[in-house]
């Protein structure tokens, strides 16, 4: 007996649908209204994030190795960080979660993230030598 591959295919979609039961549309359940209001989340968020950012910070600059092309390396890591941060960005609005009700809670919650992925670069880059 010769192997075909559409025969596969389609023995695996019906079994799939076989664990699938019927369709989805006539199932209905009432799930209780659960969903509470939350006040101030992106605010607490960003709070948050400029805490560690601001650790962190502190423990890159207390006392900032001596290279001979610091502002250079500086403005390389924190480039690296904004990128880091824009393809987070892009992601959250892939899921849909990158939605806000003002632009004050975007631009604090947008410029948190930023600064947290430039903090960690610089802490990974003066601490460990790894770039």
């Amino acid at each position: 007996m010769n192997f075909d591959f559409f025969d596969f295919l389609d023995l695996c979609s019906n079994s799939l649908n076989l664990f699938n039961g019927g369709s989805s549309d006539s199932i209905h359940y009432d799930l209780p209204d659960k969903k509470k209001k939350r006040k101030y989340v992106f605010e607490k968020i960003s709070a948050v994030l400029y805490i560690i950012s601001a650790v962190l910070f502190f423990f890159v600059f207390r006392n900032p190795p001596v290279s001979g092309n610091y502002i250079q390396s500086v403005a390389i890591v924190s480039v690296l960080g904004f990128a880091v941060s824009v393809v987070i960005f892009f992601v959250l609005y892939l899921f849909g979660k990158y939605y806000f009700k003002s632009v004050f809670q975007w631009l604090l919650f947008s410029l948190s993230v930023a600064t947290l992925c430039v903090s960690v670069f610089l802490w990974i880059y003066f601490k460990s030598g790894i770039f």
